[in-house]
Parts: C-alpha cells; sequence; structure tokens
C-alpha cells in the first residue's frame, strides 16, 4: 500500500467512528481498534439514523463505512457521499468487500480519502486510518491505476473553483491531463516540447495552486471535481 502525501506535522491521533454492515462487525473491528492504542476514541454505528446521529453528535476525525452498509451495496456509497458534502472536514475511508475496479472509483469519485479491502489484516487497517488522518490518499498500486484509468475516459477534466471559473492555465491544465494518463516527467517533457526542469516547475506551481503534494493527490483531486461537476450537470 501507498501512503501519500505525508507533511510530516505532529498530529493528534484520530478519533474514528466506524459504520459497518452489522452491529457484530462493527463491535469487532472497534474493539480491535481500540486495544491498539493508536487513536483517541471509536465509536460505532450500524444504522443510517445512528451514524448521522453520531456524525453531528460525536467530533470524528476518520469515517470508516463499510461499501455494504445496511446490505446495501449503493446505501455505503451514498452515505459517503453525504458524509463528505456535510462535513468536508471529517475524512471517509470506505471499506470494501473486494478490490474491484467499479467500488474502487466509486468510493474516490464520492470523496473517499481511502479504500480499504476487507480481507487485509487489522494491523494494515490501522495503518490506513492513521495515514488518511495524517492528510495522505491510501491506495494500493492496483487502486491508483484504477483511478488513472477513470480519468482517461471520455468526461473531460474539470479543475475550479466555486464559481466554476479555471483554477489553472491551459498549460498547466496539459500538464495535469499527462500526469492523469499516467505518464512520467520525461515523458511529460517529450509530449509538450518542454524541459524535465519546466515540467518540475509547472508541477510545483500546480500543487501549491491546488494544496497538493503529490501526484496522488492531484490525480484524486481532479477525479473529485470531474465527479462533481457531472453531478451538477
Amino acid at each position: 500500500m501507498f501512503p501519500f502525501n505525508s507533511t510530516g506535522a505532529r498530529v493528534d491521533r484520530a478519533r474514528v467512528s466506524i459504520a459497518d454492515s452489522t452491529q457484530m462487525g462493527t463491535q469487532l473491528l472497534a474493539e480491535a481498534l481500540r486495544r491498539s492504542g493508536r487513536f483517541a476514541g471509536v465509536f460505532v454505528a450500524s444504522r443510517t439514523a445512528d451514524l448521522m446521529a453520531l456524525l453531528a453528535n460525536q467530533p470524528t476525525d476518520v469515517l470508516l463505512i463499510s461499501s455494504n452498509f445496511e446490505g446495501d451495496a449503493a446505501s455505503g456509497l451514498k452515505l459517503a457521499r453525504e458524509a463528505c458534502d456535510l462535513y468536508p472536514r471529517i475524512k471517509v475511508v470506505m471499506l470494501l468487500t473486494a478490490s474491484e475496479r467499479e467500488p474502487v472509483v466509486q468510493a474516490f469519485r464520492a470523496g473517499c480519502r481511502g479504500v480499504f479491502c476487507r480481507a487485509q489484516s487489522v494491523k494494515e487497517l490501522i495503518k490506513c486510518l492513521v495515514c488518511v488522518h495524517r492528510g495522505q490518499i491510501w491506495a494500493s498500486s492496483r487502486e491508483l491505476t484504477y483511478m488513472l484509468e477513470a480519468l482517461r475516459e471520455p468526461t473531460p477534466l474539470r479543475i475550479v473553483d466555486a464559481n466554476a471559473s479555471a483554477l489553472l492555465t491551459e498549460r498547466e491544465m496539459a500538464v495535469v491531463r499527462c500526469v492523469a494518463d499516467g505518464l512520467t516527467n520525461k515523458e511529460v517533457a517529450v509530449k509538450l516540447g518542454l524541459s524535465q526542469h519546466t515540467v518540475k516547475n509547472y508541477l510545483f506551481r500546480i500543487f501549491d495552486k491546488l494544496g497538493v503534494s503529490s501526484r496522488v493527490e492531484l490525480i484524486y483531486y481532479a477525479m473529485r471535481q470531474t465527479a462533481e461537476a457531472s453531478r451538477v450537470a
């Protein structure tokens, strides 16, 4: 797995809320996280109403939500999107039954900051939650490939502010499209007729404008913006 974009700054222990598909599963996960001693608090919900009440009343830093919440494959995704929209400070991780393309892409489009497969160990889950709390994106190399593939689909990339004004210049957007195509700095330079040094400068400028610090965060940012534009259209 790749924990991306660590700032190196000290981060307090996270308060984690868990919404799993069964009450027993939720409690088992919660106990495992509490025993680790890595979190300031671990809270649980096994119904939609309980989860929304929990988020409204209990400070939460990271929300771990099952993609199959309440036994509905679409419910977890819907609740993740609502949580991201209502509580943008909360970082959401989607708990997947399997690391397959469509649920992974849909989770990131909904605003999740990470995806985690249920078959993985609790030790890896703890690492995932800690990294996401630190502001990093959590995705495996395969899941990152899914994200790149999704960005290559026909829907045009959009990176705009709240007033729908472009945040990047045309040249900067050309660099972003190359990154979304998975090109290296050298390949970007060849394609756009630039030096590698100039490409690096463009990337630093893009990162600074968007408040990101890695290619993966840039891809996530572009995917989230493009998904929001598609919903509005």
